[in-house]
């Protein structure tokens, strides 16, 4: 199914008529985070069984699993908030942007000293978040030194350890969901987290403006670099191929919150779709899975047009729906001002 018709697909169920603010934030919930935190859990779930059935870096079938359970995370990615913010769990789950390059340094002495600190869950859940999650993962299984590295016993281990480590994150953020913070955002109000339905409705904004600006700065604007010195090997995922698939995907599930919160605008809402269509289908026209065009102008102004649109979506966004929420212009999502 093509991306764009999953995205028209995933607004069908809403009604037409504007919603009450707990009437959003109870679809938001039911059928936005807690569906997706359960496919996180359930996908990392997989992957760890399939690395305990084979652990070579090159089975399909690991590798199968590894991307169902990264585009699970993509997904949710934006929901950064609350139990995903917890004991740095997000981190925990997508150590990205590494700018000093510590997820290789940091596997690779793993590796080189066999440290035994990855023969338990609870000590391996102690090292350095750059040696945990789907990036370190990403390393183990794709780039050509660190899936090499020996002894491959030792690596077996390491590949096993972080993926059950993956799915324990996942399901901790699951659980914290379903028994507390569920709760609390859906009776906002009655409550210190969130003192009112409006305060919630923020909190879901925010999320959504980071997910975006995450995308625009971040997934594109990294390996674009600059004109003079693009840098494509910076993209995000670039080793799996990953690299605009997670900019579709973000966008896809970023789509579905704007057209959820917006229910209660349904003229803010009809053109927050229209603008987050625009910068999907810009997504999908643009054929180069990890920004390798950057470096020449023609392929640079193609990813250029699909970071303005993302930040049109923004800016529909921020212009509209974000005073309609009671939330100021100058509102920074990334500076949580």
């Amino acid at each position: 199914m093509r991306l764009a018709v999953l995205c028209l697909a995933l607004f069908l169920p809403l009604a037409s008529a504007a919603q009450p603010a707990s009437d959003v934030i109870d679809d938001i919930l039911d059928n936005h985070i807690l569906p997706g935190f359960e496919a996180l859990a359930a996908e990392t779930g997989d992957l760890a069984a399939a690395a305990e059935r084979d652990c070579d870096p090159s089975s399909d079938a690991l590798r199968a699993a590894y991307g169902d359970a990264f585009d699970a995370w993509i997904r949710v990615s934006h929901l950064r908030f609350g139990p995903a913010e917890t004991d740095n769990r997000s981190f925990v789950l997508a150590f990205w942007p590494d700018t000093r390059g510590a997820t290789p340094r940091s596997l690779s002495d793993l590796v080189r000293v066999q440290d035994p600190v990855i023969e338990t869950a609870e000590s391996y859940a102690t090292v350095s978040v750059a040696a945990r999650g789907f990036y370190a993962l990403e390393f183990l299984l794709y780039d050509p030194e660190i899936r090499t590295l020996e002894p491959a016993a030792y690596r077996c281990a390491l590949i096993r350890a972080a993926s059950a480590d993956a799915h324990a994150t996942a399901g901790a953020i699951l659980t914290d969901w379903q028994e507390t913070h569920e709760g609390l955002i859906r009776n906002a109000g009655g409550n210190d987290t969130y003192q009112s339905r409006e305060e919630a409705l923020r909190t879901l904004f925010g999320a959504l403006a980071e997910g975006l600006e995450f995308t625009a700065d971040l997934r594109l604007g990294r390996p674009m670099g600059t004109f003079e010195r693009p840098r494509p090997r910076q993209a995000e995922a670039w080793r799996s191929g990953r690299s605009l698939r997670h900019v579709q995907m973000s966008l896809i599930s970023q789509a579905d919150l704007a057209h959820r919160l917006a229910a209660s605008r349904p003229e803010i809402r009809d053109r927050l779709d229209r603008a987050f269509q625009r910068a999907i289908t810009r997504a999908e026209a643009l054929d180069d899975p990890v920004f390798a065009g950057v470096e020449t102008p023609a392929g640079r102004l193609r990813v250029e047009v699909l970071q303005q649109a993302v930040r049109d979506a923004n800016g529909v966004l921020r212009s509209e729906l974000g005073p309609a929420l009671g939330i100021a212009a100058g509102f920074n999502a990334l500076d949580g001002d």
